[in-house]
């Protein structure tokens, strides 16, 4: 190996190290360390943490156990989630993106930046929103139910309304960066094959069933993929706008987990928490993968 090739492999090495550190240092740093936490009784108080192998796991599964109720009531808060807006996230950014593709060019790029600029907002800004609309004693949709003579709706403080709420929120704030995917993998299909299609005599239904899902499927794989694991990781919303209520109904895991860890103190019981979510978030997304690749 000549000494330009060697510089040229060294001159590569430089322009990723900047990527591998913050990628060891924020991401498998924090995992690893996780990792130990939860194999000890780690208590935030108290210097001395105990190793107790995988008792924090098996306490978890261990019906007897204050921490099995915690967790598996916050999973299946969060699973409700997960089926009540991936769908939504799915299928409205897909329709935007038609929509937005088909307008004038002129105006495409306006549109498209108006539905995107929700996306760049925080959580808390989102749920100050929200909460202005949907507030059930004097949020702005109940003020006008008021004064058309209708009932007001407990948006927040009932069920099924306070999971309508997070999911319109979430929608509200998230759909734009789906959309722009979808929009670049729209632009990406060749129009050849709709040409062709036309002169076939298919109609923009059968274009749509035959030509653009099948020439966007990885992008729709990519889009259902990180819609899940985002709504599994849902926490600023309910947090901000129901405080898991009514009750505990919109009490997801990642609360509990912060709840365990910064309330009772107990880091341990909190990242064993956090890894079984991190592989039941895996799990789900190999098993879209899977089911995805067979279809094809």
């Amino acid at each position: 190996m000549g000494k330009s090739s060697r510089k040229s492999q060294f001159t590569s090495s430089l322009f990723v190290l900047p990527y591998l550190l913050l990628f060891v240092v924020f991401l498998l740093f924090p995992i690893g360390y996780g990792a130990w936490m939860s194999l000890h009784n780690w208590d935030l108080l108290d210097p001395i943490h105990e190793f107790v192998g995988f008792k924090n796991y098996l306490n978890i599964f261990n019906s007897d156990s204050y921490l099995n109720g915690l967790f598996f009531e916050g999973l299946k808060n969060t699973f409700q989630f997960v089926v009540f807006s991936v769908p939504l996230l799915i299928a409205v950014g897909l329709g935007l993106a038609l929509l937005v593709n088909i307008l004038p060019g002129k105006i495409r790029g306006f549109f498209r930046t108006i539905y995107f600029v929700p996306y760049a907002v925080s959580v808390s800004v989102v749920a100050i929103i929200w909460l202005w609309i949907l507030d059930t004693n004097s949020g702005l949709i109940n003020q006008y139910l008021l004064k058309w003579g209708m009932p007001v709706i407990p948006w927040l403080t009932d069920i099924p309304w306070a999971w309508v709420s997070l999911v319109i929120a979430t929608l509200w704030w998230t759909i734009g960066f789906n959309m722009v995917i979808f929009i670049n993998a729209l632009n990406d299909v060749s129009e050849e094959l709709y040409e062709a299609s036309s002169l076939d005599g298919a109609n923009r239904w059968h274009r749509f069933i035959h030509i653009t899902l099948p020439s966007i499927k990885p992008t729709m794989l990519f889009v259902t993929i990180t819609s899940t694991i985002a709504s599994f990781n849902i926490y600023g919303q309910p947090y901000l706008m129901t405080r898991g209520g009514p009750g505990t109904e919109t009490k997801v895991l990642l609360m509990n987990i912060v709840d365990e860890a910064f309330k009772q103190r107990q880091l341990g019981n909190a990242a064993a928490m956090s890894i079984l979510m991190a592989l039941i978030m895996i799990i789900i997304s190999v098993l879209q993968f899977r089911v995805t690749n067979r279809k094809e």
